[in-house]
């Protein structure tokens, strides 16, 4: 199979990688091929057997043309700064330019240890890289940036956990790996020429406007600032929560990456955590505005060098202009959003009053999350009867309807296409907790990847109801939701 390799990053930027071959698994496995991904990024593929990709996409063979490097990155990990992470079982393979025009790495992960592997057997399992999988499909169907993963092989070895797992490697497609925590590493080391590199080869990548402005760097800040803001916008607005908000994980192409202990919740709440190594509740659902712009704070300080190299103090005042705009610029794009999936027509003031009650009102009821806001839509149409059900005490939404009735005042639509309009913006099927354990269950444990399949099918069309998938739209039982943990899988 013949894929157009380019390797500007390992070109570019000598000294922020290190070269790496993959372990050679003892029998891979093909368990989920992504043929739509594959077709988008113009691999020819169709003249390859199942086989023949287990074995190119596990680490058995390399593509034609393929230089696996592991990528150089720091971070701070829950606030504490680890000066030297990278890439510890994840592979750039290379780069490709799909039918688009756009540039995508394609990188394996769980394919083995890397010099950045501190110990670690850079395994991956076949539940965590599924989970990779469902999530990142889910979100890209949500119409959320995210990576996505283009195959999953299992390698016909274990791996050791908890207890021992079946193997697997991933095949992510990122817009890039470039990280906040990839200009810590430089930062750190007071690798001043390294970071202009990297911060020149970040904008032709994904901010190429930029090029050339004697501001660049500090617009550099501004662009990658914005961007968060829109993705944790509507990380909020579809109750998603990453789980592991570090600065190695913030990619500044402005994607969701590294689906590991992740998950969308189900009633609204926000204190709601499941990441079982968020013993604090750092990263719970309502602080992920707040982490995000901690974690642009400390972006802005590997760029101050780079912004007034001859006194970068002085560059404090502009970067820090920034950092506390991000609230502002939060703001807003949340706003925007929440009044499409409220079916208003134009920006009042007082909607962010209305739409700060909504929520108040769903986590004091203990209300899910998903179907609330998509229920909503009946309501536009007269229809009480779904959204009245979700509510232990019903009568605490009648004060609350009445405003958002009266919000809608003048109506310039009929209420049929407002209606239509909000499920266009409020989906009903999101990847349920209890449902992605029950696909990564039946995959690891026994070798089944039918539920996988079903679910992925369902989440394609996240908006569209249709007859027999009730329980892919319904929460878990309350037993089954207490206490529900997510792992790393590392």
């Amino acid at each position: 199979m013949r894929i157009a390799f380019d390797h500007s990053y390992a070109r570019e930027l000598p000294g922020a990688w290190e070269p790496t071959r993959p372990d050679t698994p003892p029998a891979p496995e093909m368990l989920y091929w992504n043929a739509e991904l594959a077709d988008e990024l113009g691999l020819d593929a169709d003249k390859a057997d199942a086989a023949e990709l287990a074995r190119l996409f596990s680490g058995a063979e390399l593509p034609a043309g393929a230089q696996p490097i592991a990528q150089a990155y720091a971070g701070h990990q829950f606030g504490g700064l680890s000066p030297s992470l990278g890439d510890g079982r994840a592979l750039l393979l290379g780069e490709v330019t799909d039918r688009g025009g756009a540039r995508r790495d394609i990188a394996f992960k769980g394919s083995g240890p890397t010099p950045f592997s501190r110990r670690g057997d850079g395994k991956a399992a076949v539940g965590p890289m599924l989970r990779e999988l469902i999530l990142g499909e889910a979100m890209q169907a949500l119409g959320i940036p995210t990576t996505r993963a283009l195959a999953v092989v299992a390698t016909g070895e274990p791996v050791y956990r908890e207890r021992p797992q079946r193997g697997a490697v991933l095949t992510r497609v990122a817009a890039s790996h470039l990280r906040v925590g990839t200009f810590q590493y430089f930062a750190i080391r007071g690798e001043a020429e390294m970071l202009r590199k990297l911060a020149d080869y970040t904008i032709a990548r994904h901010y190429p406007e930029l090029a050339g402005r004697d501001d660049r760097h500090l617009a550099l800040l501004q662009a990658a600032a914005e961007r968060q803001a829109a993705l944790i916008a509507r990380w909020m607005h579809a109750g998603f929560i990453h789980g592991v908000m570090n600065t190695d994980n913030m990619a500044l192409s402005g994607e969701t990456i590294d689906y590991g202990p992740c998950a969308f919740m189900d009633a609204h709440h926000p204190d709601t955590v499941f990441s079982s190594i968020d013993h604090q509740g750092r990263y719970a659902y309502g602080n992920q505005p707040a982490i995000a712009q901690w974690n642009l704070a400390r972006f802005a300080e590997t760029l101050l060098p780079l912004i007034a190299p001859d006194d970068p103090a002085s560059a404090v005042p502009a970067a820090t202009a920034v950092i506390e705009g991000f609230a502002d610029r939060y703001r807003e794009h949340w706003l925007a959003q929440a009044r499409v999936k409220l079916g208003l027509d134009d920006a009042r003031g007082g909607d962010d009053a209305l739409l700060n009650d909504w929520l108040t009102l769903l986590a004091a009821q203990g209300v899910d999350h998903t179907l609330a806001w998509r229920y909503l839509a009946d309501e536009a149409e007269g229809k009480s009867g779904r959204l009245a059900a979700l509510f232990p005490a019903p009568d605490a939404l009648e004060p609350w309807l009445k405003q958002w009735h009266a919000r809608h005042v003048p109506r310039t639509r009929r209420p049929t296409d407002i209606a239509a309009a909000m499920r266009r913006a409020n989906p009903l099927y999101i990847p349920r907790n209890h449902l992605v354990e029950e696909a990564l269950a039946a995959a690891a444990e026994r070798g089944d990847m039918a539920p996988t399949l079903a679910l992925l099918e369902v989440l394609r069309r996240p908006f569209d109801e249709r007859d027999g998938l009730d329980r892919y739209a319904q929460p878990a039982a309350a037993e089954l939701a207490e206490g529900y943990r997510t792992f790393c899988g590392t």
